[in-house]
């Protein structure tokens, strides 16, 4: 018994260092993204559980349906970071997609968690909003450009 756990074991091991090496590495912005992943899913649950106030369902209560969307959205998340990765490798740029890919997510998560906070009543100081409000108006601010019709893009 004790040898068929010490497999399994191995095989998440051996599974979490392929992930972790497709995704860039086992650093700190990776382990900073997934730690902001779940903080917000778990936040998100005890919104929707416990207080009865989640913006994703109309009773304001707990939904697998909207649970299951969370997950698959964090799993696309990890796809675009994912992106990132290839195109630093391809371009030669070291790690400058990925990590401003994962700064960003990191920042999406971190607005998403001060949002399920409050719907909490957990108070912030008025500056860690203001600050927050700010990031929110600049990433609405940024636009992605079209590409030229011409080259295919």
């Amino acid at each position: 018994m004790e040898t068929i756990k010490i497999k399994i074991f191995g095989l998440f091991g051996m599974l979490g260092s392929i992930i972790a090496q497709i995704l860039g590495g086992w650093d700190s912005a990776l382990q900073t993204l997934l730690i902001f992943m779940a903080i917000d899913y778990i936040t998100g649950l005890i919104v929707a559980g416990v207080f009865k106030k989640s913006n994703k369902s109309d009773s304001g209560a707990l939904q697998s349906n909207a649970g299951w969307k969370g997950l698959c959205k964090k799993g696309v998340t990890l796809l675009i970071v994912l992106i990132g990765v290839r195109l630093d490798l391809m371009l030669g740029l070291g790690n400058f997609i990925r990590n401003a890919v994962v700064i960003g997510f990191c920042l999406n998560e971190l607005v998403s968690i001060v949002e399920n906070t409050g719907l909490m009543g957990v108070p912030f100081p008025p500056i860690v909003l203001q600050a927050i409000e700010i990031l929110k108006k600049k990433s609405n601010e940024v636009k992605i450009p079209k590409g030229d019709e011409s080259h295919g893009l």
